[in-house]
């Protein structure tokens, strides 16, 4: 009998609790991976900046906005396909250019890139600002295109906002957070100085401004903004 209690007592140390094996945390995609590679280089980078702003003043400046969200891409891109086309490596598209834009500002959208030739994006949710509406009927709209931001997200905006005038590229870092109609990023050069006549920004990571903040950057006439989201067919490169 005591054999036969001590046999269960070690059976019940080597089994798993009951609902132990469904806590276990669920296996990462390759798209969230993809996702939370690109964040991890962004803090890296803020956490390297220590604070300070760093050139981004020319074409090849890394911390020229755009610059920095297509960084952030390409240092994680030759990992990842599509797994509808599994043989085409991944870009980002650039923005599209002011001509083509009309008659929105610059810096509202990217070019359309098909899937078939690398892009991983879709145009997840856009806003307009439409003359036909009222003001307060746009802001309505711009607030419900913003509340539909998912972690990874790239945005795109042509704005006109405190820290400065024209487009502006950023990744969001979180969901949108219903509790606090906010939003929270990473970006390069919202914020910036000049040093010696040569313009310098900042690198933010988990900055945070509420929904209207945005909705009083791009909700304007010929304004716009995009979100660019990953496919779900992200899969890791053969």
């Amino acid at each position: 009998m005591k054999r036969l209690l001590a046999l269960l007592a070690v059976l019940m140390l080597t089994l798993p609790l009951p609902g132990a094996l469904s806590e276990q945390p669920a296996a990462k995609t390759p798209r969230e991976d993809f996702i939370d590679r690109m964040l991890d280089v962004a803090k890296q980078e803020f956490d390297a900046a220590r604070g300070r702003a760093l050139r981004a003043a020319y074409a090849g400046d890394r911390y020229v906005c755009k610059n920095f969200t297509v960084h952030l891409f390409r240092a994680n891109r030759d990992a990842f396909r599509m797994a509808e086309f599994p043989g085409t490596g991944l870009v980002i598209p650039d923005n599209l250019p002011a001509k083509e834009s009309k008659p929105l500002a610059y810096g509202a959208a990217w070019i359309d890139v098909p899937a078939a030739d690398g892009n991983p994006f879709y145009a997840a949710a856009s806003f307009r600002y439409d003359a036909k509406l009222s003001k307060a009927e746009n802001r309505e709209l711009a607030r419900d295109f913003l509340r539909q931001t998912k972690r990874g997200d790239f945005f795109q905006m042509a704005a006109n906002y405190y820290y400065g005038v024209g487009a502006h590229s950023l990744v969001f870092t979180r969901d949108y957070d219903a509790q606090s109609d906010s939003l929270t990023w990473t970006d390069s050069n919202m914020k910036g100085k000049k040093i010696d006549g040569v313009r310098h920004g900042y690198i933010q990571f988990d900055a945070v401004k509420d929904v209207d903040w945005f909705v009083d950057a791009f909700c304007r006439k010929n304004g716009g903004a995009t979100l660019y989201r990953l496919r779900d067919d992200i899969i890791y490169a053969p």
